[in-house]
């Protein structure tokens, strides 16, 4: 029996703690829901750290309330955008070693 991989969902669960659902039906309803949510989370890091990158390229004087409101925004997004690149990354298929390197991709060194 083929065991099913788990999509890591960008919202948390009731306590707090991750969710998932079966990655085997990228089209369905949960899917994407994700997806739309996953898009919407990139849309709104782009628009705070644009707002943020404002801020600091004019020199403005910034109220500490106003600073720590920012902060806690950013860290919020952040926190979300790697939400969502450990869920895609997890749905990457392995690389198979026996593979070529893609051409432009360096090889890795150890």
């Amino acid at each position: 029996m083929k065991a099913t991989r788990l999509r890591l969902l960008p919202w948390p669960g009731q306590n707090g703690q991750r969710t998932y659902t079966p990655d085997d039906s990228p089209d369905g309803h949960v899917a994407r829901l994700a997806d739309r949510i996953e898009a919407e989370q990139i849309v709104t890091a782009q628009a705070v750290m644009s707002l943020s990158r404002g801020i600091l390229d004019a020199g403005l004087l910034v109220a500490p309330t106003e600073c720590a409101h920012l902060l806690k925004r950013l860290t919020e997004c952040l926190g979300d955008v790697l939400l969502v690149a450990e869920s895609r990354g997890g749905r990457l298929p392995a690389p198979n070693p026996l593979e070529p390197e893609a051409e432009g991709v360096p090889e890795a060194k150890s």
